[in-house]
């Protein structure tokens, strides 16, 4: 799991062909009158499953919000295991009573080694197809965006099976 932003609600530039004189132009100034938000998500490895919600704030209590959701979605009997990074919420007392009470072990990446996430590579392709050449005029219509993303994300995945058959060519 991982932390993605902080999200503010300006323009962003993008790629594209436009017919001379025809360009659609982004403004060249904004104001962040809507402040920001922050983005908490998770890869599940077994099931290849991205999952995200959107917070105002990276205090402990966010993340450990974030953290109860995800325990939810996974029966109390199986431990979790959470890879992430070193920032210092993940390190609050609350955050690591909790993680033992309910069957979690937190994982810390080594410090400037934030890309041991697989989490990381995910971050690329939501900057690509969510953020580039947009102007979302609210916070809801952006997280409306990064949530429509994740759940084509989901569906569209290539299924491991798939990959294994693939993988299973003869050469003689």
């Amino acid at each position: 799991m991982d932390e993605f932003g902080p999200l503010s609600i300006r323009p962003y530039a993008g790629k594209g062909w436009f017919l001379q004189k025809k360009a659609d132009r982004l403004p060249a100034t904004y104001t962040r009158k809507h402040g920001v938000r922050h983005l908490f998500a998770a890869l599940d490895l077994k099931t290849d499953k991205l999952y995200a919600h959107n917070k105002k704030t990276k205090r402990h209590q966010d993340f450990l919000g974030f953290l109860q959701v995800l325990r939810r979605r996974f029966h109390r009997s199986e431990r979790l295991y959470i890879v992430l990074d070193n920032f210092s919420p993940h390190h609050h007392k609350k955050v690591k009573t909790w993680a033992e009470e309910n069957n979690v072990k937190l994982i810390y990446t080594p410090t400037y080694a934030s890309w041991l996430n697989r989490i990381e590579c995910h971050f690329g392709p939501l900057r690509k197809f969510v953020f580039e050449g947009s102007n979302y005029s609210s916070h809801d219509g952006l997280m409306k965006a990064i949530q429509e993303y994740v759940r084509w994300r989901n569906k569209n995945k290539r299924d491991a099976q798939i990959l294994k058959e693939q993988n299973k060519i003869k050469v003689s």
